[in-house]
């Protein structure tokens, strides 16, 4: 049992990680929103197993628990006086990441998981559906909804694709 679990988290642990940050929008959050996912995986392994598409039962528990972390009081409260000042963007594709998710950031919660899941997790409307308990039309409803916010926000900003070392996109 063990080494499945092993073998099965260690192959998906980066796309859950990106999949949180994404969520959550702070690299620290998104760790613990995985390692609460891992850690729940791990109790619930053999039930685990036996789900149809177990990749979807894992970014289920994903998005649930940074759901649940969410109505936690904890985290709304701010430990700084003052929102530290964001350096002005140039052209690099970190800032541009930085501007995506700040914009995803400003999202209601649903329009953002649904996005996140949709485009950056690659997941069809179906599986958003299911992961979020909700219908098919209210995915494509929060997507079109999140989109048109997103188009608003950041109105005509020009986007590059990141390039690695050798000028590819990464895969």
């Amino acid at each position: 049992m063990d080494s499945e679990y092993v073998e099965f988290v260690s192959a998906r642990l980066a796309r859950w990680h990106r999949a949180a940050y994404l969520l959550c929008g702070d690299e620290h959050r998104a760790d613990d929103l995985v390692q609460t996912t891992v850690t729940k995986l791990y109790v619930h392994w053999d039930r685990a197993q036996k789900a149809d598409n177990l990749d979807g039962y894992v970014h289920r528990m994903l998005v649930r628990s940074y759901i649940d972390e969410r109505r936690l009081a904890w985290s709304k409260v701010w430990l700084m006086s003052a929102t530290p000042e964001r350096g002005d963007l140039g052209e690099s594709g970190v800032e541009t990441r930085d501007l995506v998710v700040r914009a995803l950031a400003d999202l209601p919660k649903g329009q953002r998981t649904v996005l996140v899941m949709r485009f950056l997790c690659d997941m069809p409307v179906e599986s958003v559906a299911a992961a979020m308990r909700c219908s098919t039309g209210n995915v494509k409803a929060q997507t079109s909804r999140g989109l048109a916010t997103l188009r608003e926000r950041l109105g005509d900003t020009p986007f590059v694709a990141a390039r690695d070392g050798n000028g590819r996109e990464p895969a």
